[in-house]
Protein backbone atom coordinates (compact mmCIF):
# COMPACT_ATOMS: atom_id res chain seq x y z
CA UNK A 1 0.00 0.00 0.00
CA UNK A 2 1.36 3.67 -0.95
CA UNK A 3 2.13 5.55 1.62
CA UNK A 4 2.81 8.93 0.26
CA UNK A 5 -0.14 11.04 -1.68
CA UNK A 6 1.24 12.50 -4.76
CA UNK A 7 0.17 15.56 -4.16
CA UNK A 8 -1.69 17.68 -1.91
CA UNK A 9 -3.15 21.44 -2.52
CA UNK A 10 -5.44 22.37 0.36
CA UNK A 11 -5.74 25.83 -0.67
CA UNK A 12 -7.23 24.54 -3.59
CA UNK A 13 -10.77 25.04 -3.63
CA UNK A 14 -10.95 22.48 -6.34
CA UNK A 15 -8.90 19.74 -5.03
CA UNK A 16 -10.18 20.36 -1.45
CA UNK A 17 -13.04 19.34 -2.32
CA UNK A 18 -12.93 16.85 -4.49
CA UNK A 19 -9.97 15.06 -3.07
CA UNK A 20 -8.70 16.85 0.15
CA UNK A 21 -11.63 17.28 2.79
CA UNK A 22 -12.44 13.54 2.94
CA UNK A 23 -8.36 12.50 3.45
CA UNK A 24 -7.64 15.25 5.92
CA UNK A 25 -11.09 14.74 8.06
CA UNK A 26 -10.16 10.98 8.25
CA UNK A 27 -6.84 11.31 8.90
CA UNK A 28 -8.10 13.86 11.64
CA UNK A 29 -10.18 11.21 13.11
CA UNK A 30 -8.20 8.15 13.13
CA UNK A 31 -4.72 10.83 14.60
CA UNK A 32 -7.56 12.12 17.71
CA UNK A 33 -8.41 8.87 18.73
CA UNK A 34 -4.59 7.52 18.95
CA UNK A 35 -4.02 11.03 20.60
CA UNK A 36 -6.52 10.54 23.34
CA UNK A 37 -4.55 6.96 23.71
CA UNK A 38 -1.68 8.99 23.98
CA UNK A 39 -2.61 11.07 26.89
CA UNK A 40 -4.12 8.38 28.53
CA UNK A 41 -0.98 6.65 28.87
CA UNK A 42 0.78 9.74 29.91
CA UNK A 43 -1.08 9.95 32.70
CA UNK A 44 -1.36 6.57 33.77
CA UNK A 45 0.96 7.38 37.01
CA UNK A 46 -0.61 10.20 38.04
CA UNK A 47 -3.91 8.64 38.23
CA UNK A 48 -2.34 5.47 40.67
CA UNK A 49 0.09 7.12 42.00
CA UNK A 50 -1.72 8.05 45.52
CA UNK A 51 -2.61 4.78 45.98
CA UNK A 52 1.05 3.35 46.08
CA UNK A 53 1.83 3.72 49.92
CA UNK A 54 -1.38 2.31 50.82
CA UNK A 55 -0.77 -1.04 49.36
CA UNK A 56 2.51 -1.40 50.67
CA UNK A 57 5.04 0.17 48.17
CA UNK A 58 7.16 1.75 50.81
CA UNK A 59 7.41 5.06 48.62
CA UNK A 60 8.22 8.98 50.30
CA UNK A 61 6.53 11.85 49.22
CA UNK A 62 8.99 13.21 47.90
CA UNK A 63 9.91 9.64 45.34
CA UNK A 64 5.58 9.92 44.68
CA UNK A 65 6.11 13.58 43.28
CA UNK A 66 9.06 11.81 41.22
CA UNK A 67 6.74 9.09 39.94
CA UNK A 68 4.07 12.15 38.93
CA UNK A 69 7.16 14.37 36.96
CA UNK A 70 9.18 11.58 35.31
CA UNK A 71 6.02 11.15 32.44
CA UNK A 72 6.38 15.27 32.09
CA UNK A 73 10.78 15.22 31.66
CA UNK A 74 10.29 12.32 28.96
CA UNK A 75 7.56 13.64 26.77
CA UNK A 76 9.29 16.95 27.11
CA UNK A 77 12.42 15.48 25.38
CA UNK A 78 10.45 13.31 23.21
CA UNK A 79 8.69 16.18 21.33
CA UNK A 80 12.10 17.30 20.46
CA UNK A 81 12.13 14.49 18.57
CA UNK A 82 9.06 14.61 17.00
CA UNK A 83 9.35 17.79 16.19
CA UNK A 84 10.97 16.83 13.18
CA UNK A 85 9.97 13.45 12.56
CA UNK A 86 6.75 14.27 10.10
CA UNK A 87 8.24 16.04 7.42
CA UNK A 88 10.91 13.34 7.38
CA UNK A 89 9.31 10.14 7.66
CA UNK A 90 5.52 10.94 7.19
CA UNK A 91 2.25 11.00 9.14
CA UNK A 92 1.49 6.87 8.20
CA UNK A 93 5.09 5.42 10.00
CA UNK A 94 5.30 8.05 12.53
CA UNK A 95 2.04 7.78 14.07
CA UNK A 96 1.66 3.79 14.00
CA UNK A 97 4.99 3.38 15.42
CA UNK A 98 4.16 6.08 18.03
CA UNK A 99 0.92 4.27 18.70
CA UNK A 100 2.65 0.66 19.03
CA UNK A 101 5.45 1.90 21.62
CA UNK A 102 2.75 2.76 24.06
CA UNK A 103 2.38 -0.92 25.04
CA UNK A 104 5.42 -0.72 26.09
CA UNK A 105 5.07 0.94 29.99
CA UNK A 106 0.83 -0.15 29.81
CA UNK A 107 1.95 -3.45 30.17
CA UNK A 108 5.47 -2.48 32.72
CA UNK A 109 2.31 -1.10 34.62
CA UNK A 110 0.38 -4.25 34.89
CA UNK A 111 3.18 -6.52 36.11
CA UNK A 112 4.78 -3.71 38.41
CA UNK A 113 1.49 -3.12 40.55
CA UNK A 114 0.82 -6.56 40.70
CA UNK A 115 4.21 -7.64 42.63
CA UNK A 116 4.73 -5.67 46.24
CA UNK A 117 8.31 -6.18 45.62
CA UNK A 118 8.43 -4.44 42.69
CA UNK A 119 11.54 -1.35 43.61
CA UNK A 120 11.24 2.40 42.95
CA UNK A 121 13.74 2.69 40.12
CA UNK A 122 11.54 0.04 37.89
CA UNK A 123 8.35 2.25 38.94
CA UNK A 124 10.52 5.36 37.35
CA UNK A 125 11.57 3.48 34.29
CA UNK A 126 8.30 2.59 33.87
CA UNK A 127 6.68 6.35 34.80
CA UNK A 128 9.64 7.21 32.13
CA UNK A 129 8.50 5.47 29.38
CA UNK A 130 4.86 6.79 30.22
CA UNK A 131 6.41 9.73 28.44
CA UNK A 132 5.88 8.11 24.92
CA UNK A 133 2.46 9.36 25.44
CA UNK A 134 3.05 12.47 25.73
CA UNK A 135 6.05 12.47 23.11
CA UNK A 136 4.35 12.07 19.98
CA UNK A 137 2.07 14.81 20.36
CA UNK A 138 4.81 17.10 18.55
CA UNK A 139 4.64 14.97 15.47
CA UNK A 140 0.35 14.55 15.33
CA UNK A 141 0.06 18.68 15.76
CA UNK A 142 2.39 19.33 13.18
CA UNK A 143 1.01 16.53 10.81
CA UNK A 144 -2.50 17.92 11.21
CA UNK A 145 -1.64 21.84 10.68
CA UNK A 146 -0.10 20.34 7.25
CA UNK A 147 -3.74 18.69 5.86
CA UNK A 148 -6.00 21.53 6.49
CA UNK A 149 -6.35 25.03 4.74
CA UNK A 150 -5.30 28.47 6.69
CA UNK A 151 -9.15 28.97 6.90
CA UNK A 152 -9.78 25.65 9.05
CA UNK A 153 -6.37 25.05 10.67
CA UNK A 154 -7.91 26.43 14.29
CA UNK A 155 -10.69 24.00 14.17
CA UNK A 156 -9.03 21.00 13.62
CA UNK A 157 -6.09 21.83 15.75
CA UNK A 158 -8.81 22.84 18.65
CA UNK A 159 -10.47 19.50 18.02
CA UNK A 160 -7.39 17.43 17.77
CA UNK A 161 -5.62 18.57 20.68
CA UNK A 162 -9.14 19.18 23.22
CA UNK A 163 -10.33 16.40 22.36
CA UNK A 164 -6.78 14.45 22.80
CA UNK A 165 -6.28 16.25 26.26
CA UNK A 166 -9.56 14.49 27.28
CA UNK A 167 -7.15 11.70 27.72
CA UNK A 168 -6.40 12.89 30.48
CA UNK A 169 -10.01 13.31 32.13
CA UNK A 170 -10.91 9.83 30.84
CA UNK A 171 -7.27 8.40 32.89
CA UNK A 172 -8.30 10.34 35.95
CA UNK A 173 -11.92 9.55 36.08
CA UNK A 174 -11.54 5.48 35.35
CA UNK A 175 -8.77 4.85 37.37
CA UNK A 176 -11.02 5.13 40.53
CA UNK A 177 -13.51 3.63 38.76
CA UNK A 178 -12.39 0.51 37.72
CA UNK A 179 -9.81 0.37 40.79
CA UNK A 180 -12.35 -2.14 42.35
CA UNK A 181 -12.97 -4.61 39.70
CA UNK A 182 -11.79 -7.72 38.95
CA UNK A 183 -10.33 -8.34 35.22
CA UNK A 184 -6.75 -10.00 35.85
CA UNK A 185 -4.68 -10.94 38.84
CA UNK A 186 -5.09 -10.75 42.38
CA UNK A 187 -5.21 -8.08 44.15
CA UNK A 188 -3.83 -4.85 46.29
CA UNK A 189 -4.86 -4.76 49.97
CA UNK A 190 -5.52 -0.79 50.74
CA UNK A 191 -5.03 0.35 54.48
CA UNK A 192 -6.14 3.81 55.65
CA UNK A 193 -6.88 4.85 59.33
CA UNK A 194 -10.18 6.11 60.44
CA UNK A 195 -9.85 10.02 61.29
CA UNK A 196 -12.53 9.62 63.96
CA UNK A 197 -11.83 5.66 65.35
CA UNK A 198 -8.48 5.73 64.48
CA UNK A 199 -9.30 2.17 63.05
CA UNK A 200 -7.41 0.62 60.16
CA UNK A 201 -9.49 -0.08 57.34
CA UNK A 202 -8.86 -2.69 54.53
CA UNK A 203 -10.31 -3.34 51.26
CA UNK A 204 -9.12 -4.41 48.21
CA UNK A 205 -7.81 -2.71 45.00
CA UNK A 206 -6.80 -3.72 41.67
CA UNK A 207 -4.33 -1.22 40.36
CA UNK A 208 -3.57 -3.03 37.18
CA UNK A 209 -7.72 -3.04 36.26
CA UNK A 210 -7.49 0.82 35.21
CA UNK A 211 -4.37 0.02 32.83
CA UNK A 212 -4.61 -3.48 31.76
CA UNK A 213 -8.07 -1.96 29.54
CA UNK A 214 -5.37 -0.03 27.22
CA UNK A 215 -3.84 -3.30 26.07
CA UNK A 216 -6.48 -4.35 23.39
CA UNK A 217 -7.29 -0.38 22.48
CA UNK A 218 -4.04 -0.01 21.57
CA UNK A 219 -3.27 -3.09 19.66
CA UNK A 220 -6.34 -1.97 17.27
CA UNK A 221 -5.44 1.57 16.87
CA UNK A 222 -2.01 0.36 15.57
CA UNK A 223 -3.60 -1.29 12.81
CA UNK A 224 -6.04 1.51 12.14
CA UNK A 225 -3.14 3.68 12.27
CA UNK A 226 -1.23 2.23 9.47
CA UNK A 227 -4.00 1.19 7.16
CA UNK A 228 -6.01 4.22 7.51
CA UNK A 229 -3.51 7.07 7.07
CA UNK A 230 -1.32 8.55 4.41
CA UNK A 231 1.57 10.90 4.24
CA UNK A 232 1.79 14.50 2.43
CA UNK A 233 4.44 14.98 0.17
CA UNK A 234 6.29 18.14 1.68
CA UNK A 235 9.63 16.96 2.87
CA UNK A 236 12.44 18.40 4.38
CA UNK A 237 15.56 18.09 6.03
CA UNK A 238 16.72 17.98 9.89
CA UNK A 239 18.89 20.64 8.47
CA UNK A 240 16.72 22.86 6.87
CA UNK A 241 14.26 22.63 9.85
CA UNK A 242 16.35 23.80 12.29
CA UNK A 243 16.24 27.37 10.41
CA UNK A 244 13.49 27.82 12.97
CA UNK A 245 15.89 28.50 16.08
CA UNK A 246 16.98 31.40 13.88
CA UNK A 247 13.82 33.01 14.07
CA UNK A 248 12.83 35.08 17.51
CA UNK A 249 8.87 34.62 17.28
CA UNK A 250 9.88 31.25 17.73
CA UNK A 251 11.03 31.98 20.93
CA UNK A 252 8.10 33.82 22.00
CA UNK A 253 5.78 31.09 20.98
CA UNK A 254 7.76 29.02 23.36
CA UNK A 255 6.62 31.00 26.26
CA UNK A 256 3.57 31.73 25.49
CA UNK A 257 2.81 28.56 24.85
CA UNK A 258 4.56 27.01 28.12
CA UNK A 259 2.31 29.65 29.81
CA UNK A 260 -1.11 27.67 28.69
CA UNK A 261 0.28 24.13 28.00
CA UNK A 262 2.49 24.24 30.51
CA UNK A 263 0.20 25.28 33.36
CA UNK A 264 -2.37 22.67 31.97
CA UNK A 265 -0.38 19.72 31.70
CA UNK A 266 1.78 20.44 34.66
CA UNK A 267 -1.11 21.34 36.64
CA UNK A 268 -3.10 18.13 35.28
CA UNK A 269 0.06 15.73 36.77
CA UNK A 270 0.13 17.68 40.34
CA UNK A 271 -3.19 18.33 40.91
CA UNK A 272 -3.94 14.77 42.67
CA UNK A 273 -0.45 15.18 44.67
CA UNK A 274 -1.88 19.03 45.36
CA UNK A 275 -4.74 18.30 46.96
CA UNK A 276 -3.62 14.92 49.17
CA UNK A 277 -0.59 17.47 50.54
CA UNK A 278 -2.20 20.63 50.67
CA UNK A 279 -5.79 19.03 52.47
CA UNK A 280 -4.92 15.45 53.11
CA UNK A 281 -4.21 15.78 56.68
CA UNK A 282 -7.34 17.81 57.64
CA UNK A 283 -10.58 15.74 59.08
CA UNK A 284 -12.88 15.07 56.49
CA UNK A 285 -9.79 15.05 53.53
CA UNK A 286 -10.89 14.78 50.27
CA UNK A 287 -10.10 11.55 47.93
CA UNK A 288 -7.65 13.15 45.37
CA UNK A 289 -9.00 10.83 42.59
CA UNK A 290 -12.60 12.19 42.79
CA UNK A 291 -11.93 15.43 41.95
CA UNK A 292 -8.60 15.57 39.90
CA UNK A 293 -10.56 14.41 36.54
CA UNK A 294 -12.63 18.12 36.41
CA UNK A 295 -9.35 19.84 36.15
CA UNK A 296 -8.41 18.44 32.94
CA UNK A 297 -11.97 17.95 31.67
CA UNK A 298 -12.79 21.30 31.88
CA UNK A 299 -9.44 22.80 30.17
CA UNK A 300 -9.80 19.88 26.97
CA UNK A 301 -12.98 21.18 27.01
CA UNK A 302 -12.60 24.92 26.80
CA UNK A 303 -9.77 23.93 24.57
CA UNK A 304 -11.72 22.21 21.89
CA UNK A 305 -14.98 25.12 22.21
CA UNK A 306 -12.80 27.55 22.16
CA UNK A 307 -10.81 26.34 18.64
CA UNK A 308 -14.24 27.51 16.74
CA UNK A 309 -13.57 30.41 18.41
CA UNK A 310 -10.42 31.21 17.60
CA UNK A 311 -10.98 31.22 13.93
CA UNK A 312 -13.27 33.58 14.07
CA UNK A 313 -11.79 36.70 16.52
CA UNK A 314 -8.02 35.47 16.87
CA UNK A 315 -5.83 33.63 18.41
CA UNK A 316 -3.64 36.38 20.33
CA UNK A 317 -6.92 37.59 21.68
CA UNK A 318 -7.36 34.69 23.42
CA UNK A 319 -4.19 34.23 24.31
CA UNK A 320 -4.07 37.71 26.19
CA UNK A 321 -6.93 36.70 27.97
CA UNK A 322 -5.29 33.79 29.14
CA UNK A 323 -2.93 35.37 30.65
CA UNK A 324 -5.73 38.00 32.32
CA UNK A 325 -7.75 34.69 33.87
CA UNK A 326 -4.26 33.09 35.01
CA UNK A 327 -3.24 36.51 37.21
CA UNK A 328 -6.49 37.13 38.38
CA UNK A 329 -6.80 33.59 39.73
CA UNK A 330 -3.37 32.97 41.05
CA UNK A 331 -3.80 36.50 42.78
CA UNK A 332 -7.19 34.99 44.54
CA UNK A 333 -5.18 31.94 45.39
CA UNK A 334 -2.24 33.61 47.17
CA UNK A 335 -4.69 36.10 49.02
CA UNK A 336 -7.31 33.89 50.29
CA UNK A 337 -4.28 31.30 51.64
CA UNK A 338 -5.92 28.80 49.20
CA UNK A 339 -2.81 26.70 48.86
CA UNK A 340 -1.84 27.54 52.69
CA UNK A 341 -4.72 26.15 54.15
CA UNK A 342 -5.75 25.86 57.64
CA UNK A 343 -9.42 24.56 57.37
CA UNK A 344 -10.81 22.28 55.30
CA UNK A 345 -13.09 24.43 54.28
CA UNK A 346 -11.39 26.06 51.97
CA UNK A 347 -11.04 23.20 50.01
CA UNK A 348 -14.43 24.60 47.75
CA UNK A 349 -12.43 27.61 46.80
CA UNK A 350 -9.33 25.91 46.00
CA UNK A 351 -10.54 23.65 43.52
CA UNK A 352 -12.82 26.38 42.13
CA UNK A 353 -9.87 28.43 41.34
CA UNK A 354 -7.95 25.86 40.02
CA UNK A 355 -10.64 24.85 37.99
CA UNK A 356 -10.85 28.10 36.75
CA UNK A 357 -7.42 28.29 35.96
CA UNK A 358 -7.97 25.13 33.92
CA UNK A 359 -10.63 26.92 31.96
CA UNK A 360 -8.08 29.56 30.59
CA UNK A 361 -6.29 27.12 29.71
CA UNK A 362 -7.69 25.75 27.60
CA UNK A 363 -8.91 28.71 26.09
CA UNK A 364 -5.16 30.08 25.94
CA UNK A 365 -4.18 26.43 24.12
CA UNK A 366 -6.52 27.41 20.98
CA UNK A 367 -5.83 30.70 20.79
CA UNK A 368 -2.12 29.50 20.54
CA UNK A 369 -2.43 27.07 18.06
CA UNK A 370 -4.49 29.51 16.15
CA UNK A 371 -1.59 32.08 15.85
CA UNK A 372 1.30 29.77 15.15
CA UNK A 373 0.17 29.04 11.60
CA UNK A 374 -0.26 32.73 10.88
CA UNK A 375 2.92 33.85 12.29
CA UNK A 376 4.58 31.53 10.14
CA UNK A 377 2.42 32.10 7.17
CA UNK A 378 4.76 32.23 4.59
CA UNK A 379 6.83 28.58 5.58
CA UNK A 380 4.55 25.95 5.96
CA UNK A 381 7.26 23.65 7.05
CA UNK A 382 8.55 26.57 9.80
CA UNK A 383 5.01 26.41 10.68
CA UNK A 384 5.01 22.84 11.88
CA UNK A 385 8.43 22.91 12.95
CA UNK A 386 6.94 25.84 16.02
CA UNK A 387 4.16 23.76 16.53
CA UNK A 388 5.93 20.89 17.31
CA UNK A 389 8.77 22.60 19.19
CA UNK A 390 7.06 24.94 21.24
CA UNK A 391 4.50 21.81 22.32
CA UNK A 392 7.97 19.82 23.41
CA UNK A 393 9.15 22.88 25.95
CA UNK A 394 5.66 22.94 27.11
CA UNK A 395 5.58 19.31 27.95
CA UNK A 396 8.02 19.66 30.44
CA UNK A 397 5.33 21.61 32.58
CA UNK A 398 4.64 18.43 34.38
CA UNK A 399 8.22 17.57 35.09
CA UNK A 400 8.85 21.28 36.61
CA UNK A 401 5.72 21.56 38.00
CA UNK A 402 5.76 18.46 39.84
CA UNK A 403 9.05 18.91 41.02
CA UNK A 404 9.16 22.44 41.74
CA UNK A 405 5.86 22.14 43.85
CA UNK A 406 6.95 18.81 45.46
CA UNK A 407 10.20 20.59 46.41
CA UNK A 408 8.07 24.13 47.79
CA UNK A 409 6.21 21.26 50.10
CA UNK A 410 9.05 19.78 51.57
CA UNK A 411 10.60 22.95 52.41
CA UNK A 412 7.68 24.66 53.82
CA UNK A 413 7.02 21.41 55.64
CA UNK A 414 10.08 21.68 57.33
CA UNK A 415 9.09 25.14 58.10
CA UNK A 416 6.10 24.21 60.41
CA UNK A 417 2.89 24.03 57.35
CA UNK A 418 2.71 23.25 54.31
CA UNK A 419 2.05 25.63 51.85
CA UNK A 420 2.57 26.05 47.55
CA UNK A 421 2.92 29.99 47.84
CA UNK A 422 6.29 30.76 46.44
CA UNK A 423 5.43 28.32 43.50
CA UNK A 424 1.99 30.41 42.63
CA UNK A 425 4.05 33.31 42.66
CA UNK A 426 6.56 32.06 40.16
CA UNK A 427 3.84 31.01 37.65
CA UNK A 428 2.20 34.61 38.81
CA UNK A 429 5.71 36.81 37.17
CA UNK A 430 6.04 34.22 34.64
CA UNK A 431 2.07 34.88 33.31
CA UNK A 432 2.74 38.10 33.55
CA UNK A 433 5.58 38.53 31.23
CA UNK A 434 3.96 35.57 28.63
CA UNK A 435 0.66 38.30 28.62
CA UNK A 436 3.17 40.97 27.96
CA UNK A 437 4.34 39.37 25.25
CA UNK A 438 1.83 37.89 23.34
CA UNK A 439 0.02 41.66 23.54
CA UNK A 440 3.17 43.11 22.25
CA UNK A 441 4.16 41.55 19.06
CA UNK A 442 1.21 39.47 18.45
CA UNK A 443 -1.93 41.66 19.30
CA UNK A 444 -2.13 45.30 19.89
CA UNK A 445 -2.76 47.79 17.48
CA UNK A 446 0.82 47.96 14.91
CA UNK A 447 1.72 44.63 16.26
CA UNK A 448 4.80 42.81 14.46
CA UNK A 449 2.83 39.71 13.60
CA UNK A 450 -1.11 40.44 14.16
CA UNK A 451 -2.39 36.93 15.13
Amino acid sequence: MATWLKEWKPEDANFWESTGKKIAWRTLTITTISLTLSFIVWYLMSGIVTKLPGVGFNFSEKELFWLASLPGLAAGTLRIIHTFLIPIYGTRHTITISTLIKLIPVVGIVLAVMNPNTPFWVFAILAFTTGFGGGDFSSFMPSTNMFFPARLKGTALGVQAGIGNFGVSIVQFLTPALLGIAIVGAPQILKTVDPVSHEVITKPLYLQSPVIIYIPILIIMTLVCWFGLKSIPLKSSFKEQLEIFKIKHTWFCTITYFMTFGTFSGLSAAFPLMIKSLYGDFPGAPDPLQYAFYGPLIGSASRVLFGFVADKVGGALLTTITGIGFIGCIIVMISMGLVAPTSIDQFPYFLITMLLIFFFSGIGNAGTFRQYPIIFKDNPVHAAGVIGWTAAIAAYGPFIFSIIIGAVLHSSKELGMKNANSFFWGLLIFSVAATIINWYYYQRKGAERPS
